[in-house]
């Protein structure tokens, strides 16, 4: 589009659940739903429109191994933008991806800092990896760094227990997450199984990745203090591979492993019964590739929330929760067109018909 262009689309847009517009246009990059007064260059489009996708647990400037230089990150966040994925919560990265802030062609990124790990007890070259005494500063430093959230590693394979073991003593955590919340950020933590999540939850944790440890015991804290969760259930479908892997070494950690992936779909329904908010994220960018954010919205749905949940939980919900504007009046113009209604079958966000980022489509 040329400088000064407008963007006309009609159809469906989804500006939120239960709202529906006809029609909405771009003007000078922003959204209105008022038809501008002079519109000379005008491009119309038509189809079902979403706010921008949102994949809450990417890791852009990551891979297996640790940091990747800036052309991979590129790569990495074109690919999420191509799917539809225009905000990413970057739910740890040991790479500076601050310049992708300057590009008006690139996702918005909101960052989590490095992730935070006991000694030896995470991937390497991931995280800074520290003992209890010294996390509260640790955390205190990255929620400086990030953009309003921090990333811990609540529990790993302890190779001495020979399964998943918690990181954390329960002070230490006390201290450092209201270290995180002095400094106004709210913190996450990377969970696998039970044992980390009470001391977690005692602490004042905001949110969990994965909770695949979440048991009927637990749930009803959860739910009453609000602690969100990312399930990434695209990575927990590579359980039992890894637990093939491990099985010499560690069967206990490779039992475990299975049982987590074999509930899976019920730790989710029931979390999502019970009435915890749940949003949309991938674990891209570790060893998962980008752009898989319409397999995870498919994911949920599977696991028992609505076509409608899961689409909140990918769009409307995720936007409000990351204090981020949706489909608003005044707001970036930054969403996808869809030539079938995703309502009816979100395997429809696999195939995006436009993206539109920062009022510009990308195509």
């Amino acid at each position: 589009m040329s400088e000064g262009a407008v963007l006309h689309v009609r159809g469906r847009v989804l500006v939120g659940p239960e709202e529906v517009r006809d029609e909405l246009w771009v003007v000078d990059g922003r959204v209105t739903f008022t038809r501008p007064p002079t519109a000379g260059d005008v491009r119309t489009v038509t189809g079902f429109v979403l706010p921008g996708l949102v994949d809450a647990h990417c890791h852009v400037g990551l891979d297996a191994h640790g940091a990747v230089d800036a052309e991979t990150s590129e790569k990495q966040a074109l690919t999420d933008r191509d799917a539809g994925t225009l905000l990413i919560r970057d739910a740890g990265s040991a790479a500076d991806t601050r310049w992708i802030d300057e590009r008006e062609d690139l996702p918005r990124i909101i960052r989590a800092g490095r992730h935070i790990a006991r000694t030896r007890r995470y991937i390497r070259n991931y995280a800074h990896e520290i003992e209890p005494g010294d996390l509260a500063a640790y955390v205190r430093a990255e929620a400086r760094r990030g953009d309003g959230w921090v990333k811990l590693v609540g529990d790993w394979i302890d190779r001495e227990r020979g399964d998943l073991a918690a990181c954390w003593p329960g002070d230490a955590l006390v201290e450092a997450i209201a270290a995180a919340h002095e400094e106004g950020a709210r913190v996450t933590a990377h969970c696998f199984a039970a044992e980390s999540l009470p001391d977690l939850l005692a602490a004042g944790i905001d949110c969990v990745e994965h909770a695949t440890g979440l048991t009927e015991e637990l749930i009803p804290a959860f739910a009453e203090r609000g602690v969100a969760i990312v399930p990434t259930l695209v990575n927990i479908t590579t359980f039992p591979e890894l637990a093939a892997g491990g099985e010499k070494k560690f069967p206990a950690w490779s039992a475990h492993m299975r049982r987590l992936h074999e509930r899976r779909y019920d730790t989710v329904g029931a979390a999502h019964d019970a009435g915890i908010p749940i949003f949309v994220g991938t674990d891209a960018g570790g060893s998962l590739a980008h752009g898989l954010v319409a397999d995870e919205v498919a994911e949920l749905v599977k696991a028992g929330l609505s076509p409608a949940e899961a689409l909140s939980a990918a769009s409307w919900g995720a936007r409000e929760w990351l204090g981020r504007p949706g489909l608003a009046e005044g707001a970036p113009a930054d969403f996808v067109v869809y030539d079938e209604d995703p309502r009816a079958d979100v395997r429809v966000l696999a195939d995006p018909g436009l993206v539109v980022l920062r009022g510009r489509p990308t195509g």
